[in-house]
């Protein structure tokens, strides 16, 4: 018994959109009056001309306002009952079938002002009560569609902020040269140190797990302009620009700092005017 009312009071989405309601309510009262005109129910072929206008209109015109009822003005006279964050399966149900009640109740009313109520019989009943069931139906579909394509568009946006991020966060730099051929893009992340060497710069980095290095035409200032907004490449010597993930171990020496970067056979040199920054970027 406790499973059933744990059941019960899942949460359930609301749709609680008046403007999108306003269409169901529209949709589906055309809806009824066009089936009911074409397909004519419980027998009312017998009737005359006059009475099936006046059937057909009748249950039409009730289903509108019933639905405008219970789809707009109730949800917006009682805002704290309607709360999505609030609704659940329980009430969804309730909801429903209070639907199919209202429904029902009028549309029998509609017909027993034309057969009177000693003329209608049990299976006229239970003829109307399914005319009451099919927009109900149709509204548990509807809202199931709608919930289902708000979240697969939620799903969407979520996907692609996350490639957003993730390619933020891989986002490609590229390293100019004063011969074009020797210009590379490369991700940060697999760049280990980068070497001044007169007037070029030693790229030292990683590619399918192969320790490997490229040579442009340029200045360690140059490289330092682009890797700016990387924070974990780090200018810490006139010569060198180092990625702080990569080291392995740091030394302490009479001028600095000596560190040693993974798949690199040299060390790398802080000099004493970057000691502090680089202790606030470990530290």
């Amino acid at each position: 018994m406790n499973r059933v009312f744990r059941f019960l009071n899942k949460p359930y989405p609301l749709n609680d959109d008046l403007k999108h309601n306003a269409r169901i309510v529209l949709f589906l009262s055309i809806g009824i009056f066009a089936f009911l005109s074409l397909f004519q129910p419980i027998g009312i072929n017998t009737f005359s001309t006059r009475e099936i206008l006046y059937l057909v209109f009748g249950i039409a015109a009730s289903l509108f306002v019933i639905l405008t009822l219970n789809l707009i003005v109730l949800p917006s006279m009682f805002p704290r009952f309607f709360n999505s964050s609030r609704w659940n399966i329980k009430r969804e149900i309730g909801w429903n079938l209070w639907m199919l009640l209202s429904i029902s109740s009028c549309a029998l009313l509609v017909y027993s002002k034309i057969v009177g109520p000693i003329g209608i019989v049990f299976t006229d009943v239970l003829k109307i009560i399914l005319i009451g069931s099919v927009p109900v139906a149709l509204l548990i579909i509807i809202n199931y569609n709608l919930m289902l394509r708000s979240n697969l568009k939620s799903a969407q946006l979520l996907h692609k902020k996350l490639i957003e991020k993730r390619e933020q966060n891989l986002k490609l730099i590229h390293f100019e040269s004063e011969y074009k051929n020797d210009e590379i893009t490369l991700n940060p992340e697999s760049i280990a140190v980068i070497k001044s060497a007169d007037n070029y710069v030693e790229i030292y980095y990683e590619r399918e797990g192969t320790p490997r290095r490229h040579i442009i035409r340029s200045t360690l200032n140059k490289a330092e302009t682009t890797t700016h907004d990387c924070g974990f490449l780090f200018r810490c010597h006139r010569s060198f620009i180092v990625n702080i993930r990569r080291i392995t171990e740091v030394q302490g020496n009479s001028q600095g700092y000596t560190l040693y970067i993974e798949n690199l056979d040299f060390p790398v040199q802080v000099s004493h005017m970057y000691i502090t920054e680089f202790k606030k970027l470990l530290l």
